[in-house]
């Protein structure tokens, strides 16, 4: 976790990511998975957005469509 700058108003911006070895579902890779939220992941070989789930075992499940991200002081949106 890092923490960069002063914003407008004394706000700092935390920055919080994983990086994690997994199987993409897509491109059926064995390749790292970046986070853009916090159960949302990148695959660094194809770029595909894939859904982290935990059942018992974590699981990576596609993600369809646009992804509508939203955080408790602006709007996040992707695709």
């Amino acid at each position: 976790m890092g923490k960069y700058g002063k914003m407008k108003l004394g706000t700092t911006v935390e920055i919080n990511t994983q990086v994690v070895n997994g199987r993409c579902p897509f491109c059926k890779a064995d390749s790292l998975l970046v986070s853009i939220h916090k159960t949302i992941f990148r695959c660094m070989h194809c770029g595909s957005d894939i859904e982290q789930k935990v059942n018992g075992k974590i699981s990576y499940i596609p993600l369809g469509g646009n992804i509508h991200m939203v955080d408790n002081t602006r709007d996040l949106t992707n695709g």
